[in-house]
């Protein structure tokens, strides 16, 4: 009976720590929205996020029907989903609230990456909303399905011609991480936006704003990351007047200037050039050592007045060099493989599109509204947010007795990765689903 008694007592603990570190993350929001709000909103609008972090289903995570059935108790469900919806479409706020949060976390966090000595990274990259079967949704443009690309690839054994690419009803998606050279990112921004109707906006207007956005807050104090998405001369054109630090993986077709003037293709320009420096490199991807090289070359482009370095990280048979350019110095070895692993990790970034996709359900809304929608996307990605915010080193402790409770795994990939938010999300939903724990929210009456 003890073991018991003491069992249920840790389970409320870690309950209550919880709960107390969601209303920290979370408190400074509230308070701007109370000022605006009735308090039922902004008391529904807490739910909301705590809801976000118990369920966990991806067909349906964010219909408001379900939605509602976790507020206010499933024989409760109509009324549930009528607060959600007084919440969304009430005029009084707007996604950019949510936004403007996320940013100021961001730069107290890159001031405290900036007071210890670390450098701060910010990784840009896109991706699509696809809703592949909505057509009369407001806002809904073009966009070329990753999910129809996946599919088409060609897998060992099986042979069908790719063909043209798939576009479908969706949104545009860009998305910016702050992080350091280690530990977990943070959501500095997520960005959605279409291509057609009246709320149409331009690819490149949208970046080069988010852009500007970032010289102006934080200059040369970030080192911008960027993928073969952003390469090209209007993107470098950007980067020349934003004056900002960056890294950006080149196409090896794409034309360079030596500094004599000559132009050629990125890989002609390293073309029979000896490697300056040789390492084990961890590839966290496959989950083993490989041995990488890296040598650089000093180049320019006709949209940048600057000198610039292309830096080609050379990966081992059967891998694809990374060809990035950069306004880095590049002189050492040192300096050179900096900027490779600067590079390195974007993969978190990609991650991050996967998490809330997957785990978070962030293409399931069927809501009619522009508006309505961002809201809600911007409250799933401050659910996210939350989630990132428990991976700091100093929460280890908590995490292990998390996972080592909730969420037991026997398999060495499951227990050996560095970052095991799934786990975390599922052990933290386990938690507060069993009916031996306190709830993290109080459930709304329909009165």
């Amino acid at each position: 009976m003890k073991t018991i008694a003491a069992g249920l007592e840790d389970s409320a603990a870690l309950a209550s720590t919880l709960s107390t570190r969601l209303e920290h993350f979370v408190a400074p929001l509230l308070l701007r929205l109370d000022r605006v709000l009735d308090r039922r909103l902004v008391q529904t609008f807490a739910a909301l996020l705590s809801i976000l972090l118990l369920q966990r289903y991806r067909a349906t995570g964010l219909l408001l029907s379900e939605l509602g059935a976790f507020l206010a108790g499933a024989e409760h469900a109509p009324a549930g989903t009528k607060r959600l919806s007084n919440l969304l479409r009430s005029q009084r706020w707007s996604a950019t609230v949510v936004e403007d949060f996320l940013w100021e976390r961001a730069e107290r966090a890159l001031s405290d990456l900036l007071c210890r000595g670390h450098d701060a990274l910010l990784l840009w990259d896109e991706s699509v909303w696809e809703k592949p079967e909505a057509v009369a949704l407001e806002g809904l443009g073009s966009v070329r399905s990753v999910h129809a690309e996946r599919l088409k690839r060609i897998k060992k054994g099986f042979y069908t011609p790719p063909g043209p690419p798939v576009f479908l009803p969706g949104m545009q998606w860009l998305a910016l991480l702050l992080m350091g050279r280690t530990g977990p990112p943070l959501v500095a921004k997520m960005r959605w936006w279409t291509t057609r109707g009246p709320r149409a906006e331009q690819k490149r207007t949208v970046e080069e704003s988010l852009l500007e956005q970032c010289a102006r807050a934080w200059g040369e104090s970030v080192l911008h990351v960027f993928d073969r998405g952003f390469s090209g001369e209007l993107w470098l054109s950007a980067l020349a007047r934003a004056r900002v630090r960056f890294v950006l993986r080149w196409p090896g077709r794409y034309r360079l200037q030596s500094l004599f003037g000559e132009e050629a293709a990125a890989w002609k320009h390293v073309r029979g050039k000896k490697t300056r420096s040789r390492r084990e490199i961890w590839d966290a991807h496959h989950h083993c050592w490989r041995t990488g090289g890296v040598l650089a070359v000093p180049v320019r482009h006709p949209a940048y007045a600057g000198t610039l370095w292309l830096v080609v990280s050379r990966r081992g048979k059967g891998h694809e060099p990374w060809y990035l350019l950069t306004n880095e110095p590049c002189e050492t070895p040192k300096q050179m493989w900096r900027v490779v692993f600067a590079y390195a990790r974007r993969w978190q970034i990609e991650m991050s599109f996967r998490f809330t996709k997957s785990e978070l359900a962030l293409e399931s809304p069927r809501l009619w509204f522009w508006e309505n929608r961002q809201k809600l996307l911007q409250i799933v990605t401050l659910a996210y947010a939350f989630l990132l915010s428990l991976l700091q080193p100093e929460l280890q402790a908590l995490r292990e007795e998390l996972l080592r409770r909730f969420c037991p795994r026997t398999g060495k990939r499951s227990r050996e990765v560095s970052t095991p938010l799934y786990r975390l999300r599922a052990a933290i939903s386990f938690l507060f689903q069993s009916p031996r724990t306190p709830s993290l929210l109080h459930l709304q009456s329909s009165g």
